[in-house]
């Protein structure tokens, strides 16, 4: 890709894509901190509706798909700025609306905003970064997504518990921030070119089946903890706004330093042990969550759980491994379907489930965890076209919209 004209920093993409990895979780970080208090406090939310709103938070991702059409009108490098501002929005304005309905929607348009900008971020990054330095590029994304994420954290805990501020005011500040971080972004760096034209179809391969099912998988299983391990501390075991917050905090500040390692070693590593790895360790922390009867011991899993979430740069450089270069804006947004087909109506379901039993819920999800271990195994030592699978590769299956190849 090209800078056009520009020369330092700003002409450096790496730079672009770490500064917008900051903006997201300005507001996201905000808007995780407070649901669960917020849900409950002020609209009376039980498990059913918090499972609902879940379901509803995953339908743009399920929609991600549609990115591609968007890139029929914008670029992807303008279409991810947009998708920063609407996030910012969202958030903004979710203290305005404490009830159920009010909250059901403002989590629907800043998930719109969300979704189409993780499907760009990893476009983006799978496009404009080499092969042999995505891995540890990634992993610094995450290290500075922590960093905003602990600074956010940390300011929640500080706006609510010293100056006693209300939930509205810190909505505000978090989606504001964003919005900020998204314009300096427009105005500073230039317009970026691919180094290969991107296909604006969508587009299924089956020689990809093992991508496809690793994301659906993942996508099952995120839901697990992304909707119940927070509600659990809340619930259970009566985390207060205060403390989940400095939960977060410690999540992040774990992550900002690890994450470039795990980037470093995921490429010395490769894929398949990475993989390997991680679902082995995701089966014994679902299985602990179901059983876990002390606090500690819950805040302890819920740390190393989400330490496993820098592990998933390991699916991403893969799939850079085995795609063609001008597929990959595309099935971005058809993984981000994959990945959302089961959160579209498991929250839903386990929070109906959650009213039964809670400890299904994460036995669930350690089956899930154990699925994916199997399919790891599925993983070349060696990935590249041609080599996609250890078992069942296979040939083009043809291209949505387009002939096949």
């Amino acid at each position: 890709m090209t800078a056009n004209g520009k020369s330092g920093w700003r002409g450096n993409p790496e730079v672009l894509l770490i500064l917008m990895a900051v903006a997201m979780p300005l507001s996201f970080s905000t808007w995780m901190a407070l649901l669960n208090n917020f849900s409950v406090e002020m609209a009376d939310f039980t498990g059913r509706e918090i499972g609902i709103l879940q379901s509803l938070r995953e339908i743009p991702g399920f929609l991600a798909f549609s990115a591609i059409f968007a890139l029929l009108i914008f670029r992807e490098q303008t279409f991810a700025l947009i998708s920063l501002l609407v996030l910012g929005l969202g958030v903004a304005i979710s203290g305005y609306f404490p009830t159920i309905i009010g909250l059901y929607c403002t989590t629907v348009l800043m998930s719109i905003g969300f979704h189409y900008f993780e499907t760009m971020q990893q476009a983006l990054s799978l496009q404009w970064v080499a092969k042999d330095r995505t891995a540890m590029v990634m992993g610094r994304q995450l290290s500075a997504k922590s960093i905003a994420s602990l600074l956010m954290f940390g300011g929640v805990w500080v706006m609510m518990e010293v100056f006693d501020m209300p939930y509205r005011g810190v909505y505000v500040v978090g989606g504001a921030l964003t919005i900020a971080v998204a314009i300096a972004a427009w105005l500073i760096f230039p317009k970026f070119t691919d180094a290969h034209p991107q296909t604006r179809k969508l587009v299924l391969r089956r020689r990809y089946w093992l991508y496809y099912a690793l994301t659906f998988m993942a996508g099952a299983r995120r839901q697990i903890f992304t909707v119940f391990a927070g509600f659990l501390m809340v619930e259970k075991f009566g985390y207060d706004v205060g403390t989940i917050t400095i939960l977060y905090l410690l999540n992040h500040a774990i992550n900002m330093v690890l994450a470039p390692q795990i980037g470093r070693l995921i490429g010395k590593w490769g894929e398949r042990k990475a993989l390997i790895f991680e679902y082995c360790g995701l089966f014994l922390v679902f299985t602990g969550y179901a059983f876990v009867q002390n606090s500690h011991l819950a805040a302890g899993l819920y740390v190393v759980d989400h330490l496993f979430f820098a592990m998933a740069i390991a699916m991403k450089t893969y799939f850079q491994k085995i795609a063609d270069p001008g597929d990959i804006s595309s099935t971005a947004g058809v993984s981000f379907t994959i990945n959302h087909i089961a959160a579209v109506f498991l929250p839903a379901a386990f929070g109906l489930l959650w009213l039964v039993s809670p400890s299904a819920v994460f036995l669930t999800g350690a089956v899930l965890a154990l699925g994916s271990l199997i399919l790891s195994f599925n993983v070349p030592n060696d990935p590249r076209p041609g080599n996609e699978a250890v078992f069942g590769g296979a040939d083009d299956m043809g291209a949505v919209g387009q002939a096949a190849r």
